[in-house]
């Protein structure tokens, strides 16, 4: 276990704990540097315990002012985000199972007061998470109980004087709302601690309906989530389904209910994922950097692997006058090696096989009911850019072999 540790009152009553459960763990300390010498002090401070009971130490010292100028972020946000990266890379390079913070339930209700005034929904209200990988002993124990802890077993500690201050909004709702409310109402915390079991037995409730009914309109077929929107019309409330269900993949509810009432082929798309409307359906699919030249094919080397499941003939071919979608019979003669294999891009055009006059491939994709995700995953074979066969499709006039083709070469796409 790896003990986040700053020196103040709570971590040195959690790390005193530990030693005496004679828990395997180790310390890790920050120092950022906000208050000069004071936060060296810190940092020695706790090297020394560490020194005396023989715990593995680590520390870090950190360039704050220089992070929150590139990212900006807030004192407190950026302090937050430099801890955690380091602690989860402490973990992974010296394999420690758990991160250990010595939160407590004065800090959950400060974080519910925070979060409740900012906006947010009952996981912002269940205060400061708790997960198999991080740790939080003391979140169920009033600030009050943790001092008398440290008095009783004479527990020597830091104090940091930036607590005092009503710079930051976390330390202006401790002073100004938590210690009122405590002098009112004195068991305030253990009486927020019923409200944060009541909150989770909700949350859980809530997350469990939602979770069935997300079973029934999100289809999953392994590379496509396909959404019914009719259905998922029919939900109500419809923006708190949306949340639920879209915010894990980066979406905003608002962006998502747009797309429920706008034209077929329109897509929004987050860090890590693309949103698609196809007529009475989302697709819901993971991006992927896009490589349009996918693949060359030399046909004059025998022997060669092929892929995409194609195959390549040119021994022994009979010339026939129907073949089927799945095979494209070519005059080798009149392609230029080697050949290319891409996506679709806009302007691509061809002569099909039965027809008169050439079509765009997104005329070809229309009359045959592609939906966006099907238009972007069809193969092309090309020949100097021309296109030779819509791969499982259809052939290029241009490029099939007739009863007088000497040269021939047969390329079939595996059912």
């Amino acid at each position: 276990m790896l003990l986040a540790h700053s020196g103040g009152v709570d971590s040195c009553v959690l790390a005193h704990i530990f030693l005496n459960k004679q828990i395997n763990f180790s310390v890790a300390h920050c120092n950022f540097k906000l208050r000069a010498k004071a936060s060296d002090q810190d940092l020695e401070f706790v090297k020394k315990w560490c020194h005396q009971h023989q715990i593995p130490f680590y520390f870090k010292n950190f360039n704050l002012k220089e992070y929150m100028a590139v990212n900006k972020k807030s004192t407190q946000e950026a302090a937050r985000d430099l801890r955690y990266e380091w602690f989860q890379n402490l973990k992974v390079e010296l394999q420690y199972d758990v991160l250990a913070t010595a939160h407590h339930l004065n800090d959950q209700l400060e974080t519910f007061l925070i979060n409740s005034v900012r906006g947010t929904g009952i996981s912002g209200l269940l205060g400061i998470p708790q997960t198999e990988k991080i740790i939080r002993p003391l979140d169920a124990v009033p600030k009050k109980e943790i001092l008398n802890y440290a008095e009783k077993h004479k527990i020597v500690w830091r104090e940091d004087s930036s607590n005092a201050k009503n710079v930051y909004l976390r330390n202006k709702i401790r002073q100004q709302v938590i210690l009122p409310l405590l002098r009112i109402k004195p068991q305030a915390p253990e009486n927020f601690e019923n409200t944060l079991k009541n909150l989770s037995q909700a949350k859980e409730f809530i997350h469990l309906q939602l979770n069935r009914l997300k079973k029934q309109i999100f289809k999953d077929n392994g590379k496509i989530i396909h959404i019914d929107i009719e259905n998922l019309n029919k939900q109500k409330p419809l923006n708190f389904c949306l949340h639920h269900w879209f915010s894990p993949f980066g979406f905003k509810v608002k962006e998502v209910e747009k797309l429920l009432h706008t034209n077929s082929g329109k897509v929004i798309l987050s860090s890590t994922h693309r949103l698609i409307r196809d007529r009475t359906e989302l697709l819901l699919t993971p991006l992927i950097e896009e490589n349009r030249f996918l693949i060359t094919i030399d046909i004059e080397k025998r022997n060669q692997k092929l892929p995409f499941g194609l195959d390549m003939k040119t021994k022994n071919l009979v010339f026939k006058e129907t073949w089927m979608s799945s095979e494209a019979f070519l005059d080798k003669d009149l392609l230029k090696n080697p050949l290319q294999i891409r996506t679709y891009k806009k302007g691509d055009y061809f002569y099909p096989c039965g027809m008169r006059g050439k079509k765009l491939i997104s005329k070809f994709f229309k009359d045959e009911k592609y939906s966006l995700l099907e238009k972007e995953k069809q193969l092309l074979l090309f020949s100097q850019n021309k296109i030779v066969w819509v791969i499982g499709k259809r052939c290029d006039r241009r490029f099939i072999a007739n009863p007088k083709t000497k040269n021939k070469i047969l390329m079939r796409l595996a059912e």
